[in-house]
């Protein structure tokens, strides 16, 4: 099947002939259901309809056992009355299904639900996401920022690096599948969505296979050859491209002339479509887009961490962009010793639960006598511990004060014992137990495994002065 649009995609499968036309009267019939609004989708009382596919409709609906809004994806009436199209729906249909409550990051669309058995229409029950998808900034005239490019790329290659290390080839990246939230005019977060074309590494069954968006697809597997990560990063790359440029890669108006141009055409320099863009970003993209994948990012962490050395770095203008972007937080805290053995997962939980605060010279974080309702983990500078005055130890980067807020099982432990000077302006990361106890079970379990590190280093070193105090000294 070959849809209509602009660039020209290829929803699902890659093929030259069109499918059997259907009866007039099973067309109409499907269309005009198509057209209604159902009340209820199984369980679900439906509210809206918020979107079309080539071969399915999305509808925001009620959860009211779980309590929230979701999404859901159910299969248009008119492409089940194709025997042919029928069988191919369920090949995706089947794709998407295996993966109901497998995918957990904070940048991947979860699937709760799938429903097929008994069901004239099978459908999906997913996270609803609201916002818009990228395709809303890949015109000319509504293009991001680069700055904001450069963090939509790195949240993307973080994304696909865990479905990746689940054994998952997402094979269809495209604006139309990364949904964006916004905040005004500002891109805030964004999901990977829709896995009907994913390829499964652990999977017994056959999959199909040349399948994807023709714009943005590479070169193997257009051309129906084994892939790996690399098929993703050159889509994600065409993607980028086109935020880069209103434009993608390749382009024309014959599926031919797009497919003749992924395998010999080099497409026009960035640097000559958009000004001020930064050369590193560029480079990156084009590497990207190579058509020997060997010439390519060799995996998901070298891509991303070229996406974070750049926002880092400050090297595009951010326009009205946050003070701190959500890549420079990750990367902050995954340089730290306190994270060393937190996942992607659930350093991204603490990248978007935690308050961060930047602190002055002389600032005192806590007090002597002060109870503790919260504690700090230093990710920037310098902090001193003075003990009635007196200079007990000086605390930097990967270090926590104040966790016994969170550690003593009583009040009267909670109480600050020291004073907790600002030595070097400082950033920290803080929770208060309160805000702590809402994180995920394995993020709690990360902090508790983290925090007896920090106690038993600093046993180990009261210890050490007491035994050898000249050598502490």
């Amino acid at each position: 099947m070959i849809t209509a649009g602009s660039p020209p995609a290829v929803a699902r499968r890659l093929s030259m002939t069109a499918p059997t036309p259907s009866s007039p009267p099973a067309a109409q019939h499907a269309a005009e259901a198509a057209d209604r609004l159902p009340d209820r989708i199984g369980k679900y009382p439906v509210k809206a309809k918020i979107g079309e596919g080539a071969t399915s409709d999305v509808y925001l609906a009620h959860d009211p056992f779980g309590g929230r809004d979701v999404a859901i994806k159910r299969v248009r009436p008119a492409t089940l009355v194709d025997a042919r199209e029928a069988h191919f729906q369920k090949r995706f249909f089947a794709a998407e299904a295996a993966l109901v409550g497998r995918l957990h990051h904070p940048n991947v669309v979860q699937i709760f639900d799938a429903v097929s058995e008994g069901e004239a229409l099978p459908y999906l029950v997913m996270e609803y996401v609201p916002g818009v998808t990228l395709r809303r900034f890949c015109r000319a005239d509504a293009l991001l920022p680069l700055a904001q490019v450069i963090e939509v790329g790195f949240k993307c290659a973080m994304a696909l690096n865990y479905c990746w290390r689940q054994g998952l080839i997402h094979r269809d990246v495209k604006p139309a599948n990364v949904l964006a939230v916004l905040d005004g005019d500002q891109v805030v977060d964004l999901k990977i969505s829709d896995f009907g074309s994913v390829f499964n590494r652990g999977a017994d069954s056959t999959q199909v296979h040349r399948v994807g968006s023709l714009a943005y697809m590479s070169p193997e597997q257009l051309d129906g050859d084994t892939v790996d990560c690399r098929a993703d990063i050159y889509s994600l790359s065409a993607v980028l491209y086109h935020l880069i440029a209103g434009r993608p890669p390749f382009d024309a108006t014959e599926q031919r002339a797009i497919m003749y141009q992924i395998f010999n055409a080099t497409p026009p320099r960035l640097a000559t479509l958009r000004a001020g863009l930064p050369a590193p970003l560029a480079e990156l993209v084009e590497r990207g887009l190579a058509k020997d994948r060997e010439a390519r990012p060799a995996s998901w962490d070298e891509f991303a961490q070229a996406l974070s050395a750049m926002a880092t770095a400050r090297l595009a203008p951010s326009g009205a962009l946050q003070a701190v972007l959500d890549s420079e937080r990750f990367t902050l805290l995954r340089a730290q010793e306190f994270f060393a053995r937190f996942g992607d997962v659930e350093l991204w939980e603490v990248v978007h639960r935690a308050r961060w605060q930047r602190h002055t010279f002389g600032q005192a974080l806590f007090r002597k006598g002060e109870i503790g309702s919260s504690f700090h983990i230093i990710t920037q500078g310098e902090v001193e511990v003075f003990r009635d005055g007196q200079l007990v130890v000086k605390l930097g980067a990967g270090t926590s004060v104040g966790e016994m807020a969170y550690l003593a099982p009583s009040p009267e432990l909670r109480v600050h014992g020291a004073d907790v000077l600002v030595s070097q302006p400082t950033t920290t990361v803080s929770f208060t137990p309160e805000t702590l106890a809402q994180l995920s079970l394995t993020t709690m379990s990360a902090f508790d495994k983290a925090f007896i590190g920090v106690l038993v280093r600093r046993l180990h070193a009261a210890h050490e002065a007491l035994a050898h105090p000249r050598r502490i000294l």
